[in-house]
């Protein structure tokens, strides 16, 4: 009883930790095809539909879109493909993290 009293205490001490409430997770995606800011926009748009998108940042210099995502909600890679590849952009790369 006293070893489960224990790992409760700890399971819900890690889940109001504040490395708990931040891990909001950030998705980088390397994308060919974007030149302009109607390209960003267009992205912007086409992302901000998504339930699950808090925000995303498009950077034309690095070809990089960052999606922020809500906290506790994912977005598939083969989800932000699609979205990207149907919006006439080619996706060169997708990693995840903080």
């Amino acid at each position: 009883m006293k070893k489960l009293l224990s790992a409760t205490a700890f399971l819900m001490a890690l889940c109001f930790s504040p490395f708990a409430l931040s891990l909001d997770e950030k998705v980088y995606v390397n994308v060919n095809g974007m030149v302009c800011d109607f390209c960003a926009r267009a992205l912007e748009k086409v992302f901000g539909r998504q339930e699950s998108v808090e925000s995303i940042k498009v950077d034309l210099d690095d070809r990089l879109v960052v999606i922020h995502l809500r906290k506790g909600e994912q977005l598939d890679d083969a989800t932000i493909t699609q979205l990207i590849t149907d919006s006439g952009y080619a996706v060169r790369e997708i990693k995840r993290g903080e």
